[in-house]
């Protein structure tokens, strides 16, 4: 059988997607619902209950911290199978981007927030510079950039660690919500260039395999 060469790598590289399909995917579906039924609730379409809009930002940050640890596992999988270089010190980087994330669930002030918020994501941005992380592209100027699962990753984390920051100033501020708005669109986006590109490099795995 195909499984029966995996090794533990293998089988521990395959929790990335799995967590992906299983959890990040249904959580982005429920936040979307209950963010267009916290819109409706505001704009008076719908007689819903304040709780709605509460509900909507749980699963928002349920929808972060999951992409995040996807991202981690992904990155751990990668610089195991392709690296016999020292793990400890970007074990310590990967539990302290973990680390923020979580802050970010009880942090209280914006200056609090957003320090937190880019702990997390400038730390993803120096784990994936490692030579040992394997990734199309490491320059904007790299036409290859844009067809990388790994920056549209990255940059799919900042815009949730964004929102999940920005959280209370989108609740009470017109301007923001029109920007949570916006960039929820391209949230959306990257999640299907995510979808299509995950599924390429799976598959030329498979292939090269």
């Amino acid at each position: 059988m195909p499984s029966a060469g995996m090794t533990a790598t293998d089988w521990f590289a395959l929790l990335h997607p799995v967590l992906i399909i299983l959890f990040v995917y249904p959580v982005v579906g429920a936040t979307i619902r209950l963010g267009i039924l916290a819109r409706e609730r505001r704009l008076d379409i719908n007689p819903l209950p304040p709780t709605v809009g509460v509900e909507h930002a749980d699963h928002g940050r349920w929808l972060t911290t999951g992409v995040v640890v996807a991202v981690l596992i992904a990155m751990a999988a990668t610089y195991a199978m392709g690296s016999g270089g020292p793990a400890f010190p970007l074990l310590l980087a990967g539990a302290g981007c973990l680390a923020s994330c979580l802050a970010l669930w009880r942090a209280k002030g914006p200056m609090l927030r957003a320090g937190f918020a880019l702990l997390c994501w400038f730390g993803l941005l120096g784990l994936g510079s490692q030579p040992a992380l394997w990734h199309l592209g490491r320059s904007p100027l790299d036409g290859t950039v844009w067809g990388s699962h790994y920056w549209s990753g990255v940059l799919l984390c900042g815009l949730l660690l964004f929102a999940m920051a920005a959280a209370p100033e989108t609740l009470r501020s017109p301007r923001m919500r029109r920007l949570h708005v916006s960039a929820a669109f391209l949230t959306a986006l990257l999640l299907a260039v995510q979808a299509i590109s995950g599924s390429r490099d799976l598959l030329g795995m498979a292939l090269g395999g």
